[in-house]
């Protein structure tokens, strides 16, 4: 999978000897800065108006009791002066509306008011403030208005907006509440994932007993027995026993895989046919399922630049309802002298102003988009790769286990020492490999199996990174190397073979004794069929496809030239695909990159959008922006789709919702009542609510192609 590709026992064997450790221990500083100072930024930028839930508390008892608040409210007090049918007054009732509209502006308005006192602290007004503006403008009038009516006894009668009170703290809780459902959802598709898990283990005491344990109580570092069938706790290593381990319902990867001694194994996976004993190394929120959780959680906390634009659009609105308000005060106090019509026109523009339908114009699509994403198998760990996504120029792909299988076999074995078979090739391989589960070696093991040959014994096994790996077999020094190695150390080989073999799609690995080249193996791997498809719809659209393989030139030339691809770069190191990807980058392309998340993590870092292919390691976690579940290259293109679509949705209801208040502003202020057009708060509520229905609805259109 992915740099290792020429089995290279390059970084190959750095893969898999820790590729399936998800716990992997990697130093990812430029991205975790990167995943900081965007988290930062985010939140500064909003404070907590995006991540409602900061604030909100249960939005669910709250809109249920502010709803019950506000029936009687509604009940007893006249919509803009007008008794409705169902209204009905009797002695009293201005009070009992009084106390009612207290509490609902006390206990309903208290998360609009926190979010506003956070927005002011940060001198940064958007959402929040100008919900708090409208609904406090709406109550310290009325309250004003019930002082002149009821305890100054004023001739003139005093129109209250209690009713309108009302209606807007239940429109804009009832708002909110959804979006969070709207958000939970999201979260739900991976929290199907969490009851995966067992609710017990076997977990093994020093004399080698088992107990019984309940999952929440098992500890890193203890060992648990996972027989037959079972699932496993939690995420550890094998330290007994070896099996085949189903982890589809985990990381959507549907074939078995060959687990051994030292091998890693994910909590929620399904044990096969052997009994193991596994050593835990992750539970609770260290454990690989509560990472892959956290990511939608994450995901809602981030904000992308059309949501930032939002704010802006908010904290305009802001100080234009606040400009053209007292304007307008002013103006109608001069015209008329009436300070009732004067004050009137003010509070009919800051109630207005409320951007219920533009506060939710952002969060809902994006809370949609972020479900849709997690239903079609996209993680998406960061909302700014959908911005971004509509810009991208190349997309550079890794090879084994993106563009291709990774299902290796073995195609053709070598021998080029009279002392060493071509089966002792094999099975000196196989010594070295026998503890690994990468392709690879699976391949070798496989044919191992196949032709009933017995693996010798091989001791002081060690990885060597950039090179392959060594080991001692009968006394002797063998290493498992790639054709680079070679070529550095100057040890001749069979050009002609290897070409042959290569030419044909095969990845080659040499067998080094005493430093002297006595043997290859040869074995194929199968290109995705969804690859081709692929690649021909980014070249349909315009997008530049590359590879960026660490397999030997031939290879990655068969696999290109089948799949349609021009531009190949092989043979290549972790630091030299970041390197390409910095130099695409400085020519001004934005660039998406595609890989496993191992070695692949500095040019998933680096790239303006990084996308894992398949969600198996801690480190693609870390790494992406985008995790593709299934492991489907063509899930890149429903990525594309989902932000095509994501973007187009959020611009539509940024227009649905700042287009309101551009509109309704202006009449609210009465610029146009020499013609006799005068938005009243009434309808102006009401216009406003179905603003924010329509907002709702179109995100809810929202669809992958």
């Amino acid at each position: 999978m992915s740099n290792q590709e020429n089995h290279v026992h390059t970084d190959e064997h750095q893969h898999h000897m820790n590729s399936h450790d998800h716990m992997v221990n990697e130093d990812h500083s430029e991205h975790m800065h990167h995943q900081t100072e965007m988290t930062h930024n985010a939140h500064a930028n909003h404070g907590e108006s995006m991540d409602h839930s900061m604030h909100m508390g249960n939005l669910k008892v709250t809109f249920i009791v502010s709803l019950l608040l506000s029936i009687p409210i509604i009940l007893l007090s006249p919509m803009m002066g007008i008794n409705l049918p169902f209204q009905i007054t009797f002695p009293g009732s201005d009070w009992l509306v009084l106390i009612f509209a207290s509490i609902l502006f006390i206990y309903g308005g208290r998360p609009f008011l926190k979010g506003a006192k956070m927005e002011l602290e940060m001198r940064n007004p958007a959402m929040m403030t100008l919900i708090s503006l409208g609904i406090s403008v709406a109550f310290f009038y009325s309250v004003y208005a019930f002082i002149m009516n009821n305890v100054i006894k004023s001739q003139t009668h005093v129109m209250d907006f209690f009713w309108e009170l009302a209606t807007l703290i239940v429109i804009m809780l009832l708002g909110h509440w959804i979006e969070m459902n709207a958000v939970s959802r999201a979260g739900d598709a991976l929290q199907k994932m969490a009851e995966l898990l067992p609710s017990t283990a076997l977990v093994l005491d020093a004399s080698g007993n088992t107990k019984e344990v309940a999952l929440k109580d098992v500890q890193v570092g203890e060992k648990v027995l996972v027989k037959s069938g079972e699932k496993i706790p939690a995420d550890g290593k094998i330290i007994e026993g070896k099996t085949n381990v189903n982890e589809a319902m985990v990381t959507g990867e549907s074939k078995d895989i060959q687990k051994n001694i030292n091998d890693s194994v994910i909590g929620g996976s399904v044990n096969g046919s052997g009994t193991i004993t596994v050593e835990i190394t992750g539970t609770g929120e260290s454990g690989y399922l509560s990472q892959v959780m956290a990511l939608v959680s994450n995901a809602q906390k981030d904000k992308s630049r059309v949501e930032s634009l939002s704010d802006k659009v908010a904290k305009l609105l802001f100080y234009v309802a606040l400009c053209v308000g007292i304007g307008a005060f002013i103006i109608w106090l001069f015209l008329t002298g009436d300070l009732n019509i004067a004050l009137e026109r003010m509070v009919t523009v800051l109630i207005i102003a409320c951007p219920h339908a533009l506060g939710l114009a952002i969060p809902l699509v994006t809370a949609r988009s972020t479900s849709l994403g997690a239903k079609n198998g996209l993680l998406i760990k960061n909302r700014q790769a959908l911005e971004v996504s509509k810009k991208v120029d190349v997309v550079m792909m890794d090879k084994t286990g993106t563009l291709t299988e990774g299902n290796f076999a073995v195609t053709n074995y070598q021998t080029f020492s009279p002392k060493v078979s071509k089966e002792q090739v094999l099975t000196l391989m196989a010594a070295l490999e026998q503890n690994s589960s990468h392709p690879l070696s699976v391949g070798i093991l496989k044919k191992i199996d196949e032709l009933r040959l017995t693996i010798p014994k091989a001791v002081e096994i060690t990885n060597l990174p950039g090179i392959g790996i060594a080991g001692q077999v009968n006394g002797e020094d063998i290493k498992i190397v790639s054709i680079s190695y070679l070529n550095k150390h100057h040890i001749s080989y069979d050009k002609k073979l290897f070409e042959a073999l290569s030419n044909q799609g095969n990845s080659i690995s040499f067998l080094l004794v005493a430093e002297q080249n006595v043997g290859l193996v040869a074995q194929g791997d199968q290109i995705k069929p969804e690859s081709k498809m692929m690649i021909e719809k980014l070249k349909a659209k315009g997008i530049q496809p590359v590879m960026l393989t660490g397999d030997n030139q031939q290879v990655a030339s068969v696999v290109a030239k089948q799949l349609g691809i021009e531009d190949v770069h092989a043979e290549l190191m972790p630091d030299e695909k970041e390197a390409i990807v910095k130099s695409y980058k400085e020519q001004g392309l934005v660039v998406m990159m595609v890989g496993d998340g191992i070695n692949d993590a500095p040019s998933l870092a680096r790239a303006n959008i990084g996308v894992a292919i398949g969600a198996g390691t801690d480190v693609a976690i870390e790494s992406a922006d985008v995790i593709l579940v299934k492991s489907n290259p063509s899930d890149i293109l429903h990525f594309l789709s989902l932000a095509k679509n994501t973007q187009s949705k959020m611009v539509q209801n940024l227009w649905w919702g700042a287009g309101y208040n551009i509109v309704a502003i202006p009449l609210a202020a009465g610029v146009f009542a020499n013609w006799g057009i005068i938005l009243s708060p009434a309808i102006g509520a009401i216009l406003m609510s179905f603003s924010a229905v329509i907002v709702a609805i179109n995100a809810m259109l929202l669809r992958v192609d």
